[in-house]
């Protein structure tokens, strides 16, 4: 059953309940399947089609649960520009969490092969990246690449344990008020420039749980919380003239990233201050 599909400004983006089939991958990122290189790239750049690795992913347990491409402007470019996977290992699937490899790629020199450790919350259907960026994977188009991007992703699994480990430090670690507001905060900092125009909503906005399994006040929830609005979007305030905006969605690809990684090491210094 697919859950979602987002035609936003910055990618298009399908998941699903169950693996995604070749066919629903390539409505929304035909670049995973481009028959050759951009014609940018040098004769020292080894060409491997992602669906290539995808299918040696596949021959290995990962089956795929989301996929999306970046947007591009140069249309001589779409065919070929920057696409993201995520994958879950059959021996990975928890119940109410779901550890998941992020697979991203291009074919127009824009981005190497990367492998990043990431956790999937079904009860708002909302991924999340973990790690910091020294647990990056990097697979340059060079040499065997298939055999190395497997390698990768079994690395990627083996950190999974430790991210449970931090996941289960999170539930267990409860702020107070004063303290998720300050994390709520820290978090809008870091996607509206503090020294610039004020960010349309505070940070009360952002802690206010959608649903009730997010009541409560351990650093998870509220990591999630927060998480999924700054993401997500869809929070109605108002800019420092009074107009009335709904803030927006993340839809780019490095976008997402960036602020994904940097709310989990912002979770993860939380933690550290509160032991």
């Amino acid at each position: 059953m697919k859950l979602a599909t987002r035609f936003g400004r910055g990618r298009t983006s399908v998941r699903s309940e169950e693996p995604l089939a070749n066919e629903e991958i390539a409505r929304v990122a035909p670049s995973i399947f481009a028959t050759e290189k951009h014609d940018s790239r040098s004769d020292r750049y080894t060409y491997i089609p992602t669906i290539h690795v995808l299918e040696k992913l596949r021959s290995e347990g990962f089956m795929p649960f989301m996929a999306c491409q970046a947007r591009c402007r140069d249309e001589g470019k779409r065919e070929h520009t920057k696409h993201m996977l995520r994958l879950r290992h059959a021996g990975q699937i928890a119940s109410s969490e779901a550890n998941e490899i992020i697979l991203l790629n291009s074919h127009d020199g824009t981005s190497s092969y990367q492998m990043l450790a990431g956790t999937f919350r079904f009860v708002c259907c909302n991924g999340m990246v973990c790690g910091d960026m020294q647990n990056d994977i990097r697979v340059t188009h060079k040499g065997n690449i298939v055999d190395n991007v497997i390698e990768g992703a079994f690395r990627v699994v083996e950190d999974f344990e430790r991210i449970d480990s931090h996941i289960d430090d999170m539930k267990s670690l409860p702020l107070d008020e004063g303290e998720q507001l300050a994390f709520a905060r820290a978090a809008l900092a870091l996607k509206y420039d503090p020294h610039g125009e004020p960010a349309p909503v505070t940070g009360q906005q952002i802690l206010a749980p959608w649903r009730s399994e997010d009541v409560g006040n351990d650093l998870w929830k509220t990591f999630n919380r927060v998480q999924e609005k700054m993401l997500k979007g869809g929070v109605r305030g108002r800019t420092s003239d009074g107009r009335r905006v709904t803030t927006r969605a993340v839809t780019g690809i490095d976008q997402d990233l960036r602020l994904n990684r940097a709310l989990w090491v912002l979770a993860a210094e939380m933690k550290l201050l509160k032991h």
